[in-house]
């Protein structure tokens, strides 16, 4: 079953976005979206995205600090339609 939200990137258009298929990360991937990123495993903190509005869970617990209102992108799926910034 797949469970579709809207993500905005840096103010752009709407992508809609399955969070079954991978983590936010690999899905904008997908979607020739180049983000930063390093060990995809919620270490390094190289994929640190600022959540302007939004829910997501993580699928592994991140070992990186993540400062209030940012996520990792690398370990965490979309709960809702998204507004980021990275």
């Amino acid at each position: 079953m797949t469970k579709t939200f809207n993500v905005k990137v840096n103010g752009g258009p709407e992508l809609a976005v399955d969070a079954t298929e991978g983590t936010l990360l690999e899905t904008l991937e997908k979607h020739q979206l180049e983000m930063h990123y390093h060990c995809r495993s919620g270490f390094c903190g190289a994929c640190r995205t600022k959540l302007n509005s939004g829910q997501v869970r993580y699928t592994t617990e991140p070992l990186a600090y993540v400062r209030k209102g940012d996520i990792l992108l690398c370990c965490c799926v979309p709960e809702s339609d998204l507004d980021i910034e990275h």
